[in-house]
This record gives structure tokens, C-alpha cells and sequence, in this order.
């Protein structure tokens, strides 16, 4: 059987969530995924800007 595992990203009791965004090119119109390391306050504000 298979195992799938989850990671925590966790560094000296800091926790930090890995967030993915897909971005269209405005030259060739195709999607590209841009990933950040960051706080969980933070999200909503790199999410939401372009």
C-alpha cells in the first residue's frame, strides 16, 4: 500500500504555509504556478494581488 504524507513546514515554532498561485502570461496567454513560502497572515494579500 501506498502512504501518503502531509509536511508542517515549521522553523523555530513558526509555522509557514506554502501557497500556489496560477498566473496567465500576457504575451503567450499561457498558465504558469508561482509558489511562496510565507505566514498564514499573509495569504490573502498574495493571492488576491496580481
Amino acid at each position: 500500500m501506498a502512504k501518503k504524507t502531509v509536511a508542517t513546514l515549521q522553523t523555530a515554532s513558526k509555522r509557514l504555509t506554502k501557497a500556489i498561485k496560477m498566473v496567465k502570461s500576457p504575451k503567450t496567454g499561457a498558465y504558469t504556478f508561482v509558489e511562496s513560502v510565507m505566514s498564514p497572515e499573509e495569504v490573502d494579500a498574495f493571492l488576491s494581488k496580481k
